[in-house]
């Protein structure tokens, strides 16, 4: 009976819901989330810069004293399911070509792969890896579209491994160090995981700005 109860608050998680995801699945969630939103093209719309976050602030069990996790398993599945993700969907971006996104009817997907191809374009290939990392559903397409476009294998594992360890645990750790520092920071939650999402963008926001501003000094010398 305590089996079939567990099952079925498993079954009914929001997984649009970081702390959800938490309570149900806890680290090893934290692993196969990553894994889907940066390997698998259906996993674009799942939270992983909020993830993250929330797991890193559930470790120092200030949060949440029904949830606590612990931060070194915490981290290793967190690196392990980023690096890994992308690497998949990098693989099967070199198999299958662009047939993966041309099945998919999601405009938001579509978008996503639009402003990917523009990132490798605009920055080349190492920047736009890391780049890519920290923008949601760019981060997701990506990689497959590297390996659609032939991104050597060594550039791409290079530069995703440098980007998903900055990202993944970058992440994590500021969640775990808001929350020993910080009491009650849970009632804060939702505005500070918008933040930190808003501040993952900083680096594509700069790079855009300064890509601009190089274009203009160039039209104006020519």
């Amino acid at each position: 009976m305590t089996t079939a109860m567990h099952l079925s608050s498993q079954l009914a998680v929001n997984v649009l819901d970081a702390r959800s995801l938490l309570s149900a699945f806890g680290v090893l969630g934290v692993g196969v989330v990553l894994f889907a939103e940066t390997g698998l093209l259906i996993g674009f719309f799942l939270p992983g810069d909020s993830l993250l976050f929330t797991a890193g602030l559930l470790c120092t069990g200030t949060a949440d004293r029904g949830l606590k996790l612990s931060l070194a398993p915490l981290l290793i599945a967190a690196a392990v399911g980023a690096l890994a993700g992308a690497q998949c969907g990098y693989l099967l971006g070199r198999r299958a070509g662009g047939t993966l996104l041309a099945r998919s009817r999601s405009a938001r997907l579509h978008e996503g792969a639009k402003r990917a191809e523009e990132l490798l374009e605009r920055y080349g290939h190492a920047k736009a890896i890391v780049l890519a990392r920290f923008v949601p559903v760019v981060r997701t397409v990506l990689n497959p579209m590297a390996g659609a476009l032939r991104v050597p294998v060594r550039t791409f594992t290079l530069w995703q491994v440098t980007g998903g360890l900055v990202w993944s645990l970058g992440l994590t750790l500021a969640g775990y160090a808001l929350g020993s520092s910080v009491p009650d920071v849970d009632r804060y939650l939702l505005p500070i995981v918008a933040v930190i999402v808003a501040l993952s963008l900083i680096p594509v926001a700069s790079e855009v700005y300064r890509s601009r501003r190089d274009a203009k000094a160039k039209a104006a010398r020519g």
